[in-house]
């Protein structure tokens, strides 16, 4: 296969990546669905394999499908290339939403957020003369957190000398060169259930004491900071004549330093319920820390010198809100680079899409950026294990 760019070939090249790209949207994989991640594994082991040359280390965690692949002799590899394969899409999405492309802009469920962004990862390694010292890792369940591939994505890291990780860009194709950390929590509320009608004094109302800590916790947020503290989905109750016996509600929590989440987890730990009776228990905790503009700068500043001399667009970097598996990497300390992906937008969106303009120069960069790296005969990663 040719690499993709600026020759009379590169058409040819992009067809591929578009053909590989419609086969993974339209084999939908929500997270939660483990029968569905598992069929999408399949599926990219297979392109993977097409494309590589050879197959991917099948790696099954509380059974969720894991891939990786370490390319060349140098083990472990220098340079890590981080994606994932699952979507927050449910299965049927695709009957009301199906891929398409008109007029250079794609649609489908996960195209954006990332399977072009996987899609991508494939097409460079593959276009490499000499793809020594690269590992890819694409893992089954960041849409849900990483519960299962946590540990992975850190060992890997710890290894590497570079992460590149492969998410969607931010608004109109920047680098994304720090990310909010990430906190998740589920609040359980212990009242005690009684008639409503006939003798409700008797009972300790959980959706009252829910309404309490769902204020609470709501002002824990620090705007200045730039620290959001949400309360989300929320249950409570049995039947509509019975006082609630309990209540449930999820917290998400995002802020940009390590002591910001620290601050949160405090306070959210020393709830104590308003109404006599009545019980709090926090279950949850910091889920990921903080990518730090530190850990990034000097990979983005690289990925522009490569931009530069490819007369490719001028890269530009974003802060944002979101956090993905690259918090995870440049936590354990290795220098980290996200948003590598696709242009586009609507990730998580009924207006999800893809920019098929971009595609060619985006993987072009990352390429040649991975090729870079490779080259380097800088200082390594402190942290690698060799």
């Amino acid at each position: 296969m040719t690499m993709l760019g600026d020759t009379p070939r590169a058409a040819l090249a992009l067809d591929d990546l578009l053909a590989d790209l419609r086969e993974l949207v339209e084999c939908e994989s929500p997270s939660s669905d483990l029968a569905a991640v598992e069929r999408s594994a399949d599926l990219v082991a297979r392109l993977g394999t097409q494309r590589l040359g050879l197959g991917p280390e099948r790696i099954v965690l509380d059974g969720v499908h894991h891939l990786r692949w370490r390319l060349g002799s140098a083990v472990p590899g220098r340079v890590l290339v981080l994606a994932h394969h699952d979507t927050v899409w449910p299965l049927g999405t695709l009957a009301r939403a199906p891929f398409s492309l008109d007029e250079g802009v794609l649609r489908g469920p996960g195209c954006f957020d990332m399977l072009a962004g996987l899609v991508m990862a494939l097409h460079a390694i593959a276009d490499l003369t000499d793809r020594d010292g690269v590992t890819l890792l694409v893992t089954g369940d960041e849409e849900l957190g990483s519960a299962s591939s946590r540990e992975l994505i850190e060992d890997e890291a710890r290894r590497a000398e570079a992460v590149l990780v492969l998410e969607a860009s931010a608004d109109g194709g920047a680098l994304k060169t720090a990310r909010k950390g990430t906190s998740l929590y589920e609040i359980d509320i212990v009242g005690r259930a009684a008639h409503a009608g006939l003798e409700p004094q008797k009972g300790v109302n959980a959706t009252l004491e829910l309404a309490h800590q769902t204020q609470a916790v709501a002002g824990l947020g620090d705007s200045d900071a730039g620290t959001t503290v949400t309360p989300t989905a929320a249950t409570s109750g049995t039947t509509v004549n019975t006082v609630p016996a309990g209540a449930r509600f999820a917290v998400d929590v995002r802020a940009w330093t390590t002591a910001e989440q620290e601050r949160v987890d405090a306070a959210l730990r020393g709830l104590r319920p308003v109404l006599p009776g009545a019980e709090v228990h926090v279950n949850g905790g910091i889920n990921r820390a903080p990518l730090e503009e530190k850990s990034s700068l000097p990979l983005f500043e690289r990925a522009q010198a490569v931009a530069a001399r490819l007369g490719l667009p001028e890269l530009t970097r974003a802060a944002v809100g979101g956090a993905s598996d690259g918090n995870f990497a440049a936590g354990v300390g290795t220098p980290t680079l996200d948003g590598l992906g696709a242009v586009g937008g609507g990730a998580h969106a009924e207006d999800e899409h893809v920019l098929v303009d971009r595609l060619a120069d985006r993987t072009l960069l990352l390429r040649v950026l991975i090729e870079d790296l490779l080259s380097a005969s800088g200082p390594p990663n402190p942290g690698v294990t060799r």
